[in-house]
């Protein structure tokens, strides 16, 4: 089973394949450009570098959200169309998951954060669990003081991690001091062969009505939601 992972949700643009559940080929960036235009190249340079044609994959999966909107909808169609074109199934998986993958050796729990302006964060809570990801709290748009006062009833350690802690990491060790770990930078980029790893088990998707999650509506669409209600 070889697996094509897509990530545009964020800065980061990654690219990975895995083949029966073994990593052999990643590619990552961490600048703040536009993905529309890079995505098919670094697919079409990673399949020639691990020696393989896009026809061998045999399934896909893109991290669906929460992220950029413009970032999330470029992955997806790209995602859908080469699923659509190759006939062959196509699963996602939270974009916050993703990041938590990349803390598996941490004993506690795992806070993946992406900054969602005015204060808010868009965050879940993980913990690995004989070595499988499982989620304790769902993914979701919240203040961070709020969610900062939520960590405060769970009797573990929380480890932090994304690109835009440190937006909020003052607010963060205010509320929740010694409870509260940050991860090392180099655990703060979601690495795309975690995505690939994670295929697995995932229901298949259907092509066409496979869509983001957002977490939030855009901000264009809430203002004309309020308007018309």
């Amino acid at each position: 089973m070889n697996i094509l992972a897509i990530d545009t949700s964020t800065n980061v643009l990654g690219v990975g394949i895995a083949s029966n559940e073994k990593i052999i080929g990643e590619y990552i960036t961490n600048i703040k450009r536009n993905h529309s235009t890079r995505v098919l190249p670094a697919i079409d340079f990673l399949l020639k570098d691990c020696g393989m044609d896009i026809k061998e994959i045999n399934k896909i999966i893109v991290a669906n959200g929460p992220g950029s909107y413009t970032g999330l909808r470029i992955g997806l169609t790209i995602g859908k169309t080469l699923a659509w074109t190759l006939n062959i199934p196509i699963v996602g998986v939270s974009s916050l998951k993703l990041m938590a993958a990349s803390a598996r050796y941490f004993d506690g729990y795992i806070s993946p954060v992406m900054d969602a302006r005015r204060g808010n964060i868009f965050t879940g809570l993980y913990e690995y669990k004989e070595g499988k990801l499982m989620q304790a709290v769902d993914d979701q748009h919240i203040p961070t003081e709020e969610w900062c006062k939520l960590l405060k009833t769970f009797d573990k350690p929380v480890l932090f991690l994304g690109n835009d802690v440190v937006i909020h990491e003052q607010v963060i060790v205010n509320q929740l001091a010694k409870q509260v770990q940050f991860a090392p930078i180099t655990v703060n980029i979601p690495k795309p062969g975690e995505l690939a790893l994670l295929a697995k088990d995932l229901k298949e998707k259907n092509v066409h009505s496979f869509a983001p999650n957002y977490l939030r509506l855009a901000e264009a669409e809430a203002k004309w939601r309020e308007k018309t209600n």
